[in-house]
């Protein structure tokens, strides 16, 4: 359900948090939990060259070992801050906070990362923000386009449902009667953020770095698909039916 200062100030209460400053703890745990892993790895780099003989190598293979489930804890801290922050995405009443905290910037960031689950919340926090146009230009402005398609050909799962088709349903009527068959699969996965990203990033001023024939050959071939993977399909036959089909 999507808020207003109204519900915002009965829920927050007199002494809860704001809702700008928590998306920024939000934003600052994640940049220290990625300064902190660094330093976790480093510092183990660090102790090893004090350290010799076959004792120096015994404990570095600890200290390596310690270094790597630490840093892979970090990892997971940033999955999950990244997820929060996709969900809180999906609210129009965050727009102008995650503007002013440059989290879609993030979500881009994320999408380069080798960390599969960082780059699939990256994509789903971009298709949930890009509903607005506001959001939409500064993705595009920064390089989002590339990114997002590709993401069409990642293997990536998602295992839940994703709220990426909610949105696209919720601020605009269905472009395309199946995105009721979309909302229904359980098996969603990052193929379905990017899909739904391009329905709303591709315009007058994008439709040229969008619209280029391999990236239409793809989702073509989504579209054909309903027999593999009929979410694929339905978001793929209504970014056709809207960009492609309805300008010729």
């Amino acid at each position: 359900m999507f808020t207003n200062n109204q519900r915002q100030e009965e829920r927050t209460g007199k002494y809860g948090t704001p809702r700008l400053q928590y998306l920024q703890e939000l934003v600052n745990q994640f940049q220290n939990a990625e300064d902190e892993g660094t330093f976790k790895f480093c510092s183990c780099l660090s102790k090893y060259r004090n350290l010799g003989g076959s004792r120096g190598r015994s404990s570095f293979s600890l200290l390596f070992f310690l270094a790597v489930v630490q840093v892979a804890s970090m990892s997971e801290r940033k999955e999950r801050i990244v997820a929060n922050l996709a969900n809180f995405a999906y609210d129009p009443y965050n727009y102008t906070f995650l503007r002013q905290l440059n989290v879609l910037e993030l979500f881009l960031d994320c999408i380069t990362e080798p960390n599969e689950k960082l780059v699939e919340f990256g994509i789903g926090g971009i298709c949930n923000s890009c509903v607005d146009p506001a959001n939409a230009a500064i993705i595009s402005q920064s390089g989002g386009i590339p990114l997002t398609i590709q993401c069409l050909s990642s293997p990536v799962r998602n295992t839940v449902r994703g709220k990426a088709c909610d949105s696209l349903l919720l601020h605009h009527p269905p472009p395309h009667p199946c995105f009721i068959t979309c909302l229904a699969h359980p098996g969603d996965d990052m193929v379905n953020y990017a899909l739904g990203s391009l329905y709303y990033l591709c315009n007058s001023l994008t439709k040229e770095e969008i619209l280029k024939p391999e990236v239409i050959e793809v989702i073509k071939r989504y579209a054909a698909a309903e027999t593999v993977n009929v979410s694929f399909s339905n978001l793929a036959k209504a970014f056709l039916d809207k960009h492609v089909y309805e300008n010729k």
